[in-house]
C-alpha cells in the first residue's frame, strides 16, 4: 500500500484528533494512583475521549476489548484493562491510546511512574522518550524513513537497553495503521524518502534488558522475554517542509 500524503483539510482533522488525545493522556496521568484498577483507567480514558465527541480508535480494533491499552512494568504494549489488575506504588504504567475525530486517527503512548519509582525505572522512561526526539531530528522532507529508525535505536542501545524488534511504528490517517512500517532500530537500507504531508506514528518500545518479547495467552499482551521493565513513548508526527509537527503534544 502506498504512503498517503494528507491534504490541508485532512491535516486539520488529524491536528484536532491529536490535540484531544494529548489532553486525554494528560488527564489520565493526573488520575492514575495506587490502588486503582487498570479497568478504571480505561473507563476514565474512554469517557474523556467521548466527551469531545470522538471515538476511541482501539475499542474493538481487531477485537481489542478496550479503549486504552494499559501495560504495567514488564508489559511492553497492548495490556488489556482488568478489574483485578491493581496499580501499585512504584509501578510503571504505559498508556497507549488513539482518537478518531471526523474519520481521522491520532495515536500516542506515554509511560508514567506511579509515586516513588526506582532510579533505573526513571532513567528507562527518560531514555525512551528522548529516543523518540533523537529520531524525529531526521523527520524532515528529503530525509529517509530509516534515518529515524537508526537514530532511535542507536540512542537507546547506547544505554545498554533492548530495542523491541517484533513491533514497529506505522503510518496513520483515515486508518489507524497505514504504510509505512517504522522500525525503531537500524535497517540495512535507508527506506523511502520523506515528503511533506506524510503522517507517521513513531513509537519507541524500549526494554531495560534484552529486546526479546513474548505474547501472553490473551493473544494481546506483549511482555519482555526476560521479565525486565519496558517503556513506550509515541506521538503522531506530521512531516513538513521544515521541522516536523508533533500532533499529539
Amino acid at each position: 500500500m502506498a504512503v498517503t500524503i494528507k491534504s490541508p483539510r485532512e491535516i486539520e482533522l488529524m491536528r484536532e484528533a491529536g490535540r484531544i488525545l494529548s489532553i486525554t493522556l494528560k488527564d489520565l496521568e493526573k488520575a492514575i494512583k495506587p490502588g486503582m484498577s487498570t479497568f478504571e483507567v480505561d473507563r476514565i480514558g474512554e469517557e474523556i475521549i467521548r466527551s469531545y465527541g470522538c471515538i476511541p480508535s482501539f475499542l474493538n480494533y481487531n477485537g481489542f476489548p478496550a479503549s486504552i491499552c494499559v501495560s504495567l512494568n514488564d508489559e511492553v504494549v497492548h495490556g488489556i484493562p482488568r478489574k483485578d489488575r491493581i496499580i501499585q506504588e512504584g509501578d510503571l504504567v504505559s498508556l497507549d491510546a488513539g482518537v478518531i475525530y471526523k474519520g481521522y486517527h491520532s495515536d500516542a503512548a506515554r509511560t508514567y511512574g506511579v509515586g516513588e519509582i526506582t532510579k533505573e525505572a526513571e532513567k528507562l522512561i527518560e531514555v525512551t522518550k528522548q529516543s523518540f526526539f533523537e529520531g524525529i531530528k531526521f523527520a524532515k522532507e528529503g530525509n529517509h524513513l530509516f534515518d529515524i529508525s537508526a537514530a532511535i535505536g542507536e540512542y537507546a542501545e547506547s544505554f545498554g537497553y533492548g530495542v523491541v524488534r517484533d513491533l514497529v511504528g506505522h503510518g496513520i490517517g483515515s486508518d489507524l495503521h497505514e504504510s509505512p512500517q517504522i522500525p525503531n532500530f537500524k535497517q540495512k537500507r535507508r527506506g523511502l524518502k520523506l515528503q511533506a504531508g506524510m503522517t507517521l506514528a513513531i513509537e519507541p518500545m524500549i526494554n531495560a534488558g534484552c529486546y526479546d518479547v513474548e505474547w501472553l495467552d490473551d493473544d494481546w499482551t506483549v511482555v519482555t522475554g526476560d521479565g525486565s521493565l519496558s517503556a513506550h513513548y509515541e506521538n503522531t508526527v506530521l512531516i513538513t517542509t521544515g521541522e516536523p509537527e508533533i500532533l499529539t503534544l
